[in-house]
C-alpha cells in the first residue's frame, strides 16, 4: 500500500474523531462489562473479541494526537505506531467480529455507544484500503448495478410477473402519487419473493396506495456496512430521489435491519437534509393496520413459536413491540426468548458479517449463543422479520443440525388475511 493510501486513512480516522467519539474514549473504564454481551466473546472466550478491544488502532490516534499525554509520548518517541501494517492486523476484528449489533452499548456502564465507534473506525479502515474483499465487491455492485447482489429491475419484474401470473395479485410499479412507495432488499427479490407476494396480499385488503419504485427499489446500504459515508449517501440518495419522483407520503422499509437504520435514521443527515416523506419500517405499518382493525386475520397457528428480534430494528430502531402485538394475532403458542427486545443476541451476519466470506467460520461458531436459546424454548417454528437474520439462521440451523422452521413475520400474517367473500 502506498503512503499516501494510509494517511488518507489516517486522516479519515482524524475526521471521525468528533466530540461523541473523544468523549467516549475519555470516559472508558476498561470494565470488560462489554465482553459479556458480545456473542464474538462469549462463544470463543478470546479477549481479542472484546467489543473496546477491536478499537485499538482508533484509540491509539485519538490518544497520540487528541490528548495531552499522547502527544508527549509520541514526541520522545513512546507508543504504538499506527501504520498500515496495524491497520492490516486489526481488520479482521473491525470486520470479522463485530455486526455492529449495538448490545455491547446496551450494558456499558457509562453509557459509550460503542457499535458507533465502531462505525466511525470502519471509516478509516475503507479509507486506508482495509476492507474484506467481499464487502469491497459488494459495495462496488451496490453503487454501479444499484444492488449488493447484482440485482437489477429486470430481475425484479420477473418475480412481479411469476407472481401475478400465479395469485392474480396486481403489483404496482412507478405511480405516480401513490401514499406509499415499498422497499425490497435482494435477498427478498431472489431468495425470499413470498415477502413481495405477502405485501401485495396485504396491502390489497387494506386498500392501500402504494408502489414500487423501478429506479429505486432496494434497500440495503452496503455503505452503512462497510463504513462508508460516501457510498451510503449515494444510495440512501436514490431511494430518496425515487421517493420524490413519485411524490409519495410514505417510504416503507423492508424485513431487513440495516436497510431501515440506513433510510430512516442516518440518511437526512447523510443527505444534509430531511425528507419531504415519512419513512417506516413494514412492521410499524402493519402494526398500524392492525391496531386501526384494517389488517384482518383469521386462525390461530398453534405451533410453539418464538421471535427472533433483529438488532438494528429492535436495538436501533425502537421496534419493539409491533411485532409481538402482530404475532399475538396470529400465534396461539407464541413463547419469549430469554434475552429478548432490546437484549436480544444477534443472528451473527449483520454488520456486513454475512457478505464476508472469510467470517464464515467465526459466524457459525458464534451461532451457538443463538442456538442456546432456541433449545431452551424447545420452539416449533422460529419468526423473524429480517431477510439478512433469515438467512443467517437457516445457514446456523443447517450447520447445528437443527431441525426448525424459519419464517418471515410478513409472510405469516398475509397467510392468515381474512379472504374476499
Amino acid at each position: 500500500m502506498s503512503k499516501a493510501t494510509l494517511e488518507r486513512g489516517l486522516n479519515a480516522f482524524r475526521e471521525q474523531m468528533d466530540a461523541p467519539t473523544a468523549v467516549f474514549f475519555s470516559s472508558c473504564v476498561s470494565c470488560g462489562m462489554c465482553a459479556d454481551a458480545c456473542l464474538f466473546y462469549t462463544e470463543t472466550g478470546d479477549p481479542r473479541y472484546t467489543p473496546i478491544h477491536k478499537l485499538e488502532p482508533f484509540r491509539l490516534i485519538w490518544e497520540q494526537e487528541f490528548t495531552l499525554w499522547g502527544r508527549i509520548k509520541s514526541t520522545i518517541g513512546l507508543g504504538k505506531k499506527v501504520d498500515d501494517a496495524m491497520l492490516e492486523a486489526w481488520e479482521p476484528l473491525i470486520y470479522d467480529s463485530c455486526t455492529l449489533c449495538g448490545r455491547c452499548s446496551m450494558v456499558c456502564p457509562v453509557g459509550n455507544d460503542i457499535a458507533y465507534m465502531i462505525r466511525r473506525a470502519r471509516e478509516g479502515f475503507v479509507a486506508s484500503g482495509n476492507a474484506p474483499e467481499g464487502m469491497r465487491d459488494a459495495s462496488t455492485r451496490a453503487v454501479k448495478v444499484g444492488s449488493p447482489m447484482g440485482v437489477k429491475f429486470p430481475a425484479l419484474a420477473a418475480q412481479i410477473r411469476h407472481i401475478e401470473a400465479d395469485t392474480g395479485l396486481s403489483i404496482p410499479v412507478d405511480v405516480e402519487g401513490a401514499d406509499y412507495m415499498a422497499l425490497l432488499s435482494s435477498m427478498e427479490i431472489m431468495n425470499f419473493p413470498e415477502y413481495i407476494e405477502a405485501l401485495a396480499k396485504i396491502f390489497k385488503q387494506a386498500d392501500l396506495s402504494w408502489t414500487l419504485c423501478s429506479e429505486a427499489f432496494e434497500a440495503t446500504n452496503s455503505g452503512i456496512q462497510i463504513g462508508s459515508s460516501d457510498i451510503a449517501r449515494e444510495l440512501v440518495s436514490r431511494v430518496v430521489a425515487g421517493a420524490e419522483k413519485l411524490k409519495v407520503k410514505y417510504v416503507i422499509s423492508p424485513e431487513c435491519g440495516h436497510a431501515y437504520t440506513a433510510i430512516r435514521w442516518e440518511g437526512p443527515n447523510l443527505i444534509g437534509r430531511s425528507y419531504p416523506f415519512k419513512v417506516a419500517h413494514i412492521l410499524e405499518l402493519l402494526d398500524e393496520l392492525r391496531a386501526s382493525g384494517r389488517l384482518k386475520t383469521e386462525g390461530m397457528e398453534s405451533a410453539r413459536m418464538t421471535f427472533h428480534d433483529p438488532c438494528q430494528i429492535v436495538r436501533k430502531g425502537g421496534v419493539l413491540e409491533q411485532p409481538r402485538n402482530l404475532l399475538n394475532q396470529v400465534a396461539a403458542n407464541f413463547v419469549e426468548m430469554h434475552d429478548n427486545r432490546e437484549m436480544n443476541w444477534c443472528c451473527g451476519g449483520g454488520g456486513g458479517v454475512s457478505a464476508n466470506e472469510r467470517a464464515d467460520a467465526l459466524r457459525l461458531k458464534v451461532f451457538q449463543r443463538k442456538k442456546s436459546q432456541l433449545d431452551e424454548l424447545q420452539v416449533d417454528r422460529l419468526v423473524t422479520a429480517c431477510a439478512n437474520c433469515r438467512l443467517m439462521l437457516e445457514d446456523g440451523i443447517e450447520e447445528y443440525n437443527m431441525e426448525l422452521p424459519v419464517v418471515g413475520l410478513t409472510e405469516m400474517l398475509a397467510d392468515h388475511l381474512v379472504e374476499d367473500k
